[in-house]
Formats: C-alpha cells, structure tokens, sequence
C-alpha cells in the first residue's frame, strides 16, 4: 500500500509497486478524461530551492489535470529559506496547508530529512547529485510504453556516467528486470562510478560493458540514452577536445542504428543531440517530457491514496 508513504530514491520502491504506478500511469495515458477530477480538494505543494522547468512544471500539470490545486515556490530565495528556515521546518509548515509535496534541493539528503519531519507524503524532485526518483519512473514508462517492455533488451548509457543522478537511478531500477544488458559509453574519466559497477552490475550477475565510442556500439542498442558530457568536468582541455564529437549524436551515427531502436535523454540537452535528430521517428526524448507527467499524475494519486 502506497498511501501516505513518502518517495525520496526508485529503491523505495518493491518492484510489485513500480509495475503498479507504470500500470496506473498508462491507464491515465489512455484514458486522461477518466481521471480529470480525483484530486478534487487536494493540493500539491512545490517547494523548489533551485531552478528547474521540466520537473517543477510537469508535477503542477499533473496536480492541474487530476484536479487539484498547486502552490509552492521556485526558488530558495523565494522562500523562508533565505531568512534561515530549515528544511524540517519548512515542511512542518507547509503540511498545515497541503496534502502532498513535491521538493527539489541542491543539498543530498534534504527530502529524506523533510520527509522524517512530517506525515505529509513527500517526492524527491532531484537532490543534488544523488537521487531523481520521478525521472526514473518517466524513464521505465517511456521504455515501456514504447518498447512494451521492461526485459530483455541492450540499453546504451551514452555521457557523463558518474556524476548524472539519472543514469545511476536508471541502472539501479533497470537492474530489477530480466536479461537487461548495459552498454557504459563514456570518456575515462567520466565512467559510472565503482559503487555502481560493483554492488549493482557486478554484485547481481548483470551483463555489461564500458567503451569509450558511441561508433562502436550503436549497432546492438535497443535503446540510446544520452546524457551530456560537460567540459568542467575534465582535468584537462586536450582531453575534452579529443573525445568531445563522439558524445554529439547525428543522423550520420544513427544510419547503423536498429529501426527501432528509441533515443532517450533527460533533458535539457546543449549540442549532444543535433537537432537534426529531432524529426527521426527513434527520437522519443520530448515524449519522455509528456510521459513524465502521466507517471507523476500516477504517483500523487497512489501517494494521496485516491482512486477514480
């Protein structure tokens, strides 16, 4: 039972309970007219301490097309915060007026610890480098919905592999299902990080490899999922210039590519998808976007505990 539970990582998560908020969230896809009043009364609070588009907004459409109503703020300075208010707070106060919030925070561990401060369920929207646990679901339910499954395929992580939470949250989930096979595509010094490699992939038996050329592999992939790989990240310049082209996907690399294959990315992307990609039919990324409030919708309604 998910009512009044909290969701701060996708490892809250039993694997029983993803496949029931992916199974509800494809109904709403369906069916979104069914669902348009059973959050009548409830509000979603959005408490935002950094900027964000995509996330922020998404969970105020979901809240708005099941009938709610939202309130919240955008940034840290907007807020109580900026006079000092603690997070634990913050919460105690919001849940006076809310049902539901929804917390973004530069700081790693700051939902967990709102989330221990209240009965109030709350999401994790991003938590600095650590844990994007909504992204994660967007990401199963495009898979899904676009794939029409969650097992046996290759998926091809393509990027900045050990400081994108997205691609750590991703492997964790995607590591629950059968017969998944992971293809690293990064530079050297950008591979996934140890953790990662040893106590999920190694650790389970889960079938990989780490390459250096996106070229070299994009042949087996059934899924693409880029990331960007951003300069500040190298320790030097020479570096960045020699591998940063084979990080930029063009309707050249993908001539080789499945027909079917689905091209993934979080978003916001720079120059790592040429905009040229953007009328390929594999290119799913803006409907990963639309996805990502279905689920959201999906997820605040198992979390409020209300059915249609």
């Amino acid at each position: 039972m998910l009512k009044g539970r909290s969701l701060i990582e996708p490892m809250d998560l039993s694997l029983e309970e993803l496949d029931e908020i992916l199974d509800l969230a494809s109904e709403i896809v369906d069916n979104p007219s069914e669902y348009s009043d059973v959050c009548k009364g409830k509000i979603l609070a959005t408490l935002f301490y950094e900027p964000s588009t995509r996330t922020r907004l998404s969970f105020e459409a979901a809240m708005l097309r099941l009938g709610g109503s939202i309130m919240g703020f955008s940034s840290a300075d907007s807020s109580s915060a900026a006079k000092g208010e603690s997070v634990a707070d913050t919460i105690r106060t919001i849940a006076c007026y809310a049902d539901i919030a929804a917390m973004r925070h530069p700081k790693e561990g700051a939902p967990k610890v709102a989330s221990m401060s209240t009965d109030m369920p709350v999401i994790n929207g991003g938590d600095g480098g650590h844990q994007h646990p909504t992204q994660t679901l967007t990401d199963l339910l495009t898979i899904k919905s676009l794939k029409g499954k969650l097992d046996n395929f290759t998926i091809g992580l393509c990027g900045d592999l050990k400081f994108g939470r997205t691609v750590h949250s991703l492997i964790k989930a995607l590591s629950r299902y059968n017969n998944i096979k992971f293809v690293l595509i990064s530079p050297e010094e950008l591979r996934v990080p140890e953790y990662i490699r040893e106590e999920i992939l190694i650790k389970n038996g889960i079938e990989f490899k780490e390459v250096e050329r996106l070229e070299s592999v994009m042949e087996e992939l059934d899924v693409l999922y880029m990331t960007r790989v951003q300069k500040e990240r190298f320790f030097n310049e020479a570096d960045y210039i020699r591998l940063k082209d084979s990080y930029i996907l063009n309707m050249e690399k993908l001539e080789v590519a499945k027909k079917d294959m689905i091209i993934m990315h979080p978003l916001p992307r720079v120059n790592e998808i040429s905009v040229e990609v953007d009328s390929d039919p594999r290119a799913a990324y803006f409907k990963q976007a639309k996805f990502g409030m279905y689920v959201r919708m999906s997820l605040i309604m198992k979390l409020l505990g209300v059915e249609k």
